[in-house]
């Protein structure tokens, strides 16, 4: 969110608190929400992801690849551009658990994966990250369900909120549109691990393909 918006969430935030002051306590919690969640954007250096915000995951370690982060980051990226999906829009962050850690500095790389083509599908962004551990590489990723702010404020807001709940209900369409976009990027990541693993003569065939969650995609 750029600096302007954060600006006038805040300014937005403070108008619904004076007027849930006066007339609404819906409105107060509205502008107390809008207020918290902007300095929460402004004041965080680094992205948060939360562990309820995850809705399938996929991970496996490699052994004896420790410094090799980067060619999973950039495989993967090169992989995903193949499929010339222009809807998928890719950006490399620092993301933390929690806003307490965020401001501590305690965050890790990932590339994040998100389909921009269609709104409904858009809050569905997939993290993917590969680390050091030990003599080993973990490699893994996310799909979350992350609302924009205005989202989130609006699933508050009385009558506007039941419309927008009923917004984010996927159809059919939506659905494929889903695990296609899903399939793609999870293909991708096993991509490169395939290719690093046969790189160190190590075979890839034993690994667990199947993600672990609603997609369950392999």
């Amino acid at each position: 969110m750029s600096k302007s918006a954060i600006v006038a969430l805040i300014i937005v935030g403070f108008i619904f608190l004076f007027l849930g002051m006066a007339f609404n306590r819906y409105l107060f919690m509205i502008g107390l929400v809008a207020i918290i969640a902007g300095f929460v954007i402004g004041v965080g250096p680094n992205g948060v992801l939360r562990k309820e915000q995850v809705r399938d995951s996929w991970s496996t370690l490699i052994e004896n690849a420790h410094g090799k982060a980067e060619e999973i980051f950039r495989n993967a990226e090169a992989f995903i551009k193949g499929n010339n999906v222009p809807s998928l829009v890719m950006e490399k962050k620092s993301i933390a658990p929690g806003f307490v850690k965020s401001v501590l500095g305690s965050a890790r790389e990932f590339l994040v994966v998100i389909y921009a083509g269609n709104f409904r599908i858009k809050p569905y962004q997939l993290f993917v990250n590969a680390r050091d551990f030990g003599n080993n590489l973990d490699v893994s990723w996310y799909m979350t369900y992350r609302p924009s702010m205005w989202q989130a404020l609006a699933l508050l807001t009385p009558f506007v909120g039941a419309a927008s709940q009923a917004l984010s209900e996927l159809d059919l369409f939506d659905q494929q549109d889903l695990r296609a976009y899903g399939t793609i990027v999870h293909h991708a990541v096993l991509e490169s691990v395939d290719k690093l693993m046969f790189d160190l003569k190590q075979d890839p065939s034993k690994i667990d393909r199947k993600s672990r969650g609603f997609l369950g995609i392999s």
